[in-house]
């Protein structure tokens, strides 16, 4: 819907943990070229367990606050190599393997993403901004697969270390796509320990209380509700060791016969379900 063939656009988040497992990161490439071409994909990558590898094996600090890596300007030449240099080079390695047309981008090429400093207690953490369609509409036009790193720069051509899924959520919006946060994980799941495919803010917030949503999901959530808003549609948090079924879901349409993960529903779907 954002080209000139009217293809619709996903865009897979994907972390350090896929990167990291070269068979699931071939099954998902895998199942990135069996999807018709009226679907093309976007990829977003972050990259963190390359990032600490590197930060530990130069004794530099790697201090986070609420999920955020500190990152002084100081140590953004090592964020940069981390993660639009070894982790996007793995991932583009991994597809072109397989045949497809990757191309390794940062958030900022084509003039894509604009980012501003979030806080300066965090150094060059950045907050993505949507702000051209043209390149990454032109690269889908032309069936290339873009695998983009969650790097950014403001106008000044300062270098930003951006949170991957805030990163993806900005490329969603930016070609109106269908949002999938994938990690090791098959979904939310309930105080029964059984996944839930629909999570409205109100469910959330009282998986959240009674501590049945905690730690690391948690995190999944409030970036998948965040996006969910953002983007005025639900997002997918589910699992990348599951192939054929987020194949299946793409093409589904979302159709309720076709279960992957735990759709994550924005205020507005909640409210407008309730009237």
């Amino acid at each position: 819907m954002t080209d000139a063939h009217e293809r619709s656009v996903v865009v897979l988040k994907v972390g350090g943990a896929l990167i990291d497992n070269l068979p699931a990161t071939q099954a998902l490439f895998t199942a990135v070229a069996e999807l018709p071409s009226s679907i093309a994909v976007v990829i977003v990558h972050g990259g963190g367990s390359n990032l600490d590898a590197l930060l530990s094996q130069l004794q530099l600090s790697n201090d986070k606050v609420d999920g955020l890596r500190i990152s002084p300007d100081a140590h953004m030449p090592y964020v940069v190599g981390a993660l639009a240099g070894t982790s996007n080079k793995q991932l583009c390695a991994a597809g072109y393997a397989l045949g497809l047309s990757v191309v390794g981008l940062s958030l900022f090429d084509g003039d894509s993403v604009s980012c501003t400093e979030l806080n300066p207690k965090l150094g060059a953490v950045g907050v993505p901004q949507p702000n051209s369609a043209a390149f990454l509409t032109t690269l889908l036009s032309r069936n290339y697969l873009p695998v983009m790193s969650s790097i950014g720069c403001d106008k000044q051509g300062r270098l930003y270390n951006v949170n991957a899924d805030q990163a993806a959520t900005a490329i969603a919006q930016l070609l109106s796509a269908d949002l999938y946060l994938l990690s090791d994980v098959s979904g939310v799941l309930d105080a029964d320990k059984l996944r839930v495919h629909s999570l409205s803010p109100l469910m959330a917030s009282e998986l959240v209380t009674n501590g049945t949503i905690a730690g690391g999901m948690r995190v999944k959530v409030t970036a998948a509700q965040l996006a969910a808003n953002t983007l005025g549609r639900s997002v997918t948090i589910g699992s990348w060791a599951e192939p054929e079924a987020l194949l299946a879901h793409i093409m589904s349409v979302r159709q309720p016969s076709i279960q992957f993960g735990t759709q994550v529903l924005p205020q507005e779907q909640r409210q407008q379900q309730e009237n």
